[in-house]
């Protein structure tokens, strides 16, 4: 099992990044929460998770231990798989996906793409005496310099909404909101009106 990759950040979008360790360069899946929180250049640690299926060997990536944890507890759940599971880990930050999960609201889960009222219910059933209480002053996203409408584009694509959806979904977002939102913020809001 790959625990973690320390390496040089070799590319990053709101779904994905590329860590070269030692000349082989990794492409992991990460949440929108590890995405604000990398670096735009430079080295850095992602803790990993490796799914092996029969189609496919996909490594998922988190800036820290407890993220990884909370998206192995989701991927647990019956019928929550690793893109469910970043959906949700980039709909709210670790802390409000534990506070959500303990305050059983089914509503705020449901709200994310691939997670319908059953699944909702199933997650907070089964992880609620797991997840850890929120503490104060753990960390949601952090800021990062502003990106295009395309990045959000991507990202909303690769979790798996239909371009025109998602299209609309961002455009929305940036006429009520403005131009100036960051990348994450544009997605997290997108993700909120679907």
């Amino acid at each position: 099992m790959i625990t973690h990759l320390h390496g040089v950040l070799e590319e990053k979008t709101p779904a994905s990044a590329v860590i070269d360790c030692g000349g082989i360069g990794y492409l992991l899946s990460i949440s929108l929460n590890t995405y604000a929180q990398l670096p735009d250049k430079g080295t850095c640690r992602l803790f990993t998770h490796l799914a092996i299926r029969e189609d496919a060997h996909v490594l998922y990536g988190f800036f820290n231990q407890d993220e990884r944890e909370l998206f192995r507890q989701l991927v647990s759940v019956s019928g929550v798989g690793g893109n469910t599971a970043l959906a949700v880990l980039s709909g709210l930050d670790p802390s409000g996906v534990k506070s959500t999960i303990q305050n059983g609201d089914v509503h705020v889960l449901k709200s994310i793409k691939g997670v319908g009222p059953k699944t909702a219910e199933r997650i907070i059933v089964d992880l609620r005496d797991k997840v850890g209480k929120v503490e104060v002053g753990e960390l949601g996203f952090a800021s990062v310099q502003n990106k295009d409408r395309e990045e959000a584009l991507t990202a909303l694509i690769t979790l798996g909404f239909a371009k025109n959806a998602a299209e609309k979904a961002v455009d929305k977002v940036l006429k009520t909101r403005g131009t100036d939102l960051a990348v994450e913020e544009i997605i997290k809001h997108a993700l909120s009106s679907f």
